[in-house]
């Protein structure tokens, strides 16, 4: 066999090559899967409008409203105490407006108080929630206000008397800009 073999060696090799085409040929080349949908996005253009329209309003909102609170529920035995559950409610609720259109109108009094020297925003922010939003009332500190105000701003203690800020506070507040620019610098 060996004879046999040594004798057609190249008959063989083409035999194999063969074989493996044709086996390639039915096990690969003829197996394409091929995947068809006829189902589109429902926001692509040329959709169904009832199908685009109901896909946006099933979305998720793009801005959260704030959530009302809503009065606890009474129990059954305490007959009449639903009325007063409801206007402690309602009175948080007008407290809780006033204090935003209070908020509102302190915003839009509010001065730059960037404009003094050793304040940014985050120390412009830190003084808001100190309701410190004017030049007057830093004009208007005394020691013992800059100390409790100090005392306060945390890693930003000491800036006050270090920046000398009452002093600015005043020119700005007077608006004397020749005195401001003269003491410390132009804006």
């Amino acid at each position: 066999m060996s004879e046999l073999l040594q004798a057609n060696w190249p008959i063989f090799l083409v035999a194999l090559l063969i074989g493996i085409a044709v086996a390639w040929f039915v096990f690969v080349a003829t197996r394409r899967t091929r995947v068809e949908t006829t189902k589109g996005d429902t926001l692509d253009e040329g959709a169904d409008r009832a199908a685009r329209n109901q896909a946006l309003i099933d979305a998720p909102p793009a801005v959260r409203k704030e959530s009302v609170p809503v009065p606890p529920a009474v129990p059954e035995g305490l007959a009449g105490v639903g009325a007063a559950v409801a206007a402690a409610v309602e009175d948080e609720q007008l407290e809780h407006a006033a204090a935003a259109a209070t908020h509102t109108v302190q915003e839009e009094s509010a001065d730059d108080l960037t404009r003094i020297k050793g304040v940014g925003p985050k120390l412009v922010e830190l003084l808001k929630s100190l309701d410190v939003t004017q030049f007057e009332q830093i004009a208007a500190w005394s020691d013992a206000d800059i100390d409790r105000i100090d005392a306060q701003l945390g890693r930003f203690e000491g800036r006050i008397r270090r920046d000398n800020w009452v002093e600015q506070a005043r020119l700005l507040a007077e608006d004397d800009m020749a005195a401001y620019e003269g003491k410390f610098g132009k804006l």
